[in-house]
């Protein structure tokens, strides 16, 4: 990798990689922190990737402009959990809680650490209710289930029957957790997104055009949460 910025005010970081599989120069700009990357094919000067990057500035600026800005948690900041806004307040025990409006996190502890672990937690248990629901369903366990923060996917499903959901689906509105356990235990009958694919997926779920949209549209924001 190498690193280059666009010049302007202010400068864009840009990260420039080479790839043996890319046909042509490709830019991607990550939801999770917005780090702007420019994969390049073998034979491509570093400067036609920089030409490349200078004729589509208006582009990127226009997409890093639109990203929400990053919310630093602690007491007072809001936070959705299971897609209601909760405000972050200080505890009256040990122990984090969830109310209607309010998320209580013990005083003593570091915010955003004691958040996280609390809101993998729940995202386990979510998943893992949903996941067995449909794997009954479909017919077919699944081998395991593990929980990461991916930049840009909100489920796998290997071909060894492991489930990887990202854990900041808890953030999101129950139905779209659900639509995503679906759609990853789907796979474990269709490794692909075949026709077969959204067929198993909508016996599974039922509609999830609704859900799906809902990823499409929000799901970036919900990593603009620093624990």
């Amino acid at each position: 990798m190498a690193d280059h910025h666009l010049p302007g005010v202010p400068p864009v970081p840009l990260t420039l990689r080479r790839s043996g599989r890319a046909r042509r120069i490709s830019l991607r700009i990550s939801q999770l922190d917005g780090r702007v990357t420019l994969t390049l094919p073998g034979g491509v000067s570093e400067r036609e990737a920089l030409a490349f990057a200078q004729a589509k500035e208006a582009w990127i600026r226009g997409h890093l402009d639109a990203r929400p800005d990053a919310v630093t948690l602690g007491f007072g900041a809001t936070l959705p959990v299971e897609g209601r806004i909760r405000r972050i307040v200080e505890a009256p025990g040990r122990r984090v809680l969830l109310g209607a409006a309010e998320l209580a996190v013990p005083r003593d502890a570091a915010v955003g650490a004691r958040l996280q672990s609390w809101l993998r937690a729940l995202a386990r248990d979510r998943l893992a209710a949903a996941s067995d629901h449909y794997a009954a369903a479909l017919g077919r366990p699944y081998a395991r289930l593990s929980l990461r923060d991916p930049r840009s996917r909100w489920g796998s499903c290997s071909s060894r029957g492991g489930l990887m959901y990202s854990w900041r689906l808890i953030l999101a509105p129950p139905e779209v957790l659900r639509y995503v356990a679906a759609h990853e235990v789907a796979h474990l009958a269709e490794m692909n997104h075949s026709p077969a694919f959204w067929a198993t997926l909508e016996r599974l779920h039922g509609p999830y055009a609704a859900p799906r949209r809902w990823l499409r549209a929000e799901g970036a924001a919900l990593h603009r949460y620093r624990f």
